[in-house]
């Protein structure tokens, strides 16, 4: 059986900004908690890995200058442009922002990643400056760690009934659940007529936090066939049964937490915080649930951090550098 590769990272927040020490805790004693087991050479991966988040920490902590941009040769990200586009899922138009790399091209096709917003939150969320992706995306590429990319940030509640969550219940989950249907039917089609897009799973990754978190792991591992790459951050509850809750019956059975041989995705990144208290051991039990069907992945718990953009962040910026390669 394939077993998971755990990052440790110590996050502590200061004045707003993220900043990292050197881990203290073992890794059997992460293991512990998250139930998963860790083998001598993963243990050695995981502390390689782990020391780059030292240059993430210091990175967000300071303002990078445009003439550092200058300096690297390399044109900035932009901003997030604005965009709307007709939901037959919904029946509405619909808001989505789209982030275009520097001298994007029509002579060129760029890979697409899609990242998903939380219960509650809209297409706006991802795009905030407290989240920074344009400024993360710039300096990675500038260093040669990321790959040149489209990134789409959709509105994920998807209901004829009602334009927006009106409360967290059965109804409005199952309005976040049937964003598949909008994402394969309406958006990535709109995304493919009006952009450059280099098509194919391989070229295509998801990606999303808290119940857009679930909603990433449901469409990556229901939709293989669309998405090679498969992420989630804080992953909220209900991608599978939870005994005795009302809130939701669970999108897919235990076993569907799987992959069949000529589909298997390139990557699952799963991060979560030790310290998050909104939802609980579910991120955990997620990878317990991967590990045993025997898929690989890659798991990755914070300490310190929050139900907020303080783990989005670290989040995002490992896996743009992983994806696309």
């Amino acid at each position: 059986m394939k077993t998971a590769k755990i990052i440790i990272s110590m996050i502590m927040a200061i004045g707003g900004f993220a900043a990292c020490g050197n881990p203290s805790a073992d890794v059997s004693e992460t293991t512990a908690s998250s139930e998963i087991t860790v083998n001598e050479t993963e243990q050695e991966t995981s502390a390689e890995t782990t020391s780059s988040e030292e240059s993430y920490f210091e990175w967000a902590s300071k303002t990078i200058a445009e003439s550092e941009y200058a300096e690297a040769a390399v044109e900035p990200y932009g901003t997030f442009e604005y965009k709307s586009y007709f939901s037959n899922t919904a029946g509405r138009e619909t808001g989505v922002n789209i982030l275009l790399p520097p001298n994007y091209s029509e002579d060129k096709e760029y890979p697409v990643l899609y990242i998903l917003h939380g219960f509650w939150d809209t297409e706006q969320w991802m795009a905030r400056d407290v989240v920074g992706i344009p400024k993360m995306l710039t300096e990675l590429y500038s260093e040669g760690k990321a790959e040149e990319m489209i990134v789409v940030l959709p509105y994920i509640f998807t209901s004829k009934e009602m334009p927006r969550c009106t409360g967290m219940d059965l109804e409005n989950s199952l309005a976040y659940d049937n964003f598949i249907n909008d994402l394969t039917t309406d958006l990535m089609p709109f995304i493919e007529e009006n952009y450059f897009v280099k098509k194919g799973r391989e070229n295509t990754a998801i990606t999303g936090f808290s119940m857009g978190g679930r909603e990433s792991l449901f469409i990556g591992f229901t939709r293989p066939d669309l998405f090679s790459y498969v992420g989630a951050v804080c992953p909220a509850p209900g991608l599978v049964e939870i005994p005795g809750s009302p809130m939701h019956p669970g999108q897919i059975e235990e076993s569907e937490l799987s992959v069949t041989e000529g589909s298997e995705p390139r990557l699952v990144y799963i991060t979560y915080s030790d310290s998050d208290g909104v939802v609980a051991d579910s991120p955990a039990s997620y990878c317990k649930l991967l590990e045993d069907n025997g898929v690989e992945h890659t798991v990755k718990v914070l300490h310190g951090t929050g139900h907020d953009h303080t783990s989005v962040k670290p989040h995002l910026y490992d896996l743009f550098q992983v994806i696309f390669k």
